[in-house]
């Protein structure tokens, strides 16, 4: 696991930005998983910003959603899919049908979430997976005590987790849907290339156990260990409670 400690919030966008847009000049057709949440925003700016500018292009990307809320239509603006749109893609020159998103819409969610991890499948696998972290370690909706070899499938959500997102539904935790289809840990895990961003003081306690804590489904960011190309960007704040952040600093230095 690679560690990449930044100054701030801007800084960690840098590097995350980096490393997409080495995929977008390196790969025919590459497929890129993206996360929602607050931390990765910066990121998904910036990419917009060099979209813009003309430094890159999403024309022959597809790109595959991490999660997906059950029972929220299609067209509801708190759908990841529309938050994607909103915050990345409707900015970008992906093409129409070429972004991807598990279906929590129907009736019958457990079938939509094994369609999804097919198609996952059939496109030959993600390149690229650009993930958070909970404040209780959990990745996607993989909730503490998911199995690190979990596929594509429904979770309910804890009450912590819905606490979380209270804020994209005006602070009312009682509107946050309480399951939710998400990629699963062993889904995860077969992405090509891991991208953890976490920024700000209420991450450093589920990073310093994801990073340095031992290997558990009650931290199932700690999966990551597992990954031969795993890399985790924290800011400064996020990385408080990492022992090893000197080491981490000065590995950092010698490799570029």
């Amino acid at each position: 696991m690679e560690v990449v400690i930044t100054d701030g919030p801007e800084e960690a966008a840098v590097v995350a930005a980096d490393l997409v847009q080495r995929l977008l000049e390196t790969f025919e057709r590459p497929v890129l998983g993206l996360a929602t949440g607050s931390s990765p925003l910066p990121m998904y700016r910036l990419l917009i910003n060099r979209y813009r500018s003309g430094l890159i292009s999403f024309a022959h990307a597809r790109v595959f959603l991490l999660d997906e809320y059950v029972g929220l239509d299609l067209d509801d603006p708190e759908t990841y899919r529309m938050f994607i749109g909103r915050e990345l893609t409707d900015h970008l020159d992906l093409p129409s049908g070429a972004m991807f998103a598990p279906d929590g819409s129907g009736d019958d969610p457990a079938t939509s979430a094994a369609a999804y991890e097919r198609l996952i499948s059939e496109v030959g696998g993600i390149d690229l997976q650009v993930l958070g972290i909970g404040s209780d370690g959990h990745i996607g909706f993989n909730e503490p005590t998911s199995s690190l070899g979990s596929r594509t499938r429904v979770k309910t959500l804890t009450r912590a987790t819905r606490a979380d997102n209270a804020r994209f539904f005006d602070g009312d935790v009682d509107r946050v849907p309480r399951r939710a289809l998400t990629q699963g840990i062993g889904t995860i895990l077969e992405a090509r290339r891991l991208v953890l961003i976490a920024t700000g003081a209420g991450k450093a306690d589920p990073i310093a156990r994801a990073v340095e804590g031992p290997l558990t489904a009650m931290v199932p960011a700690s999966a990551l260990q597992l990954h031969p190309r795993a890399t985790v960007i924290v800011d400064e704040a996020a990385a408080a409670d990492l022992r090893m952040a000197d080491y981490y600093r000065e590995a950092q230095e010698f490799s570029g």
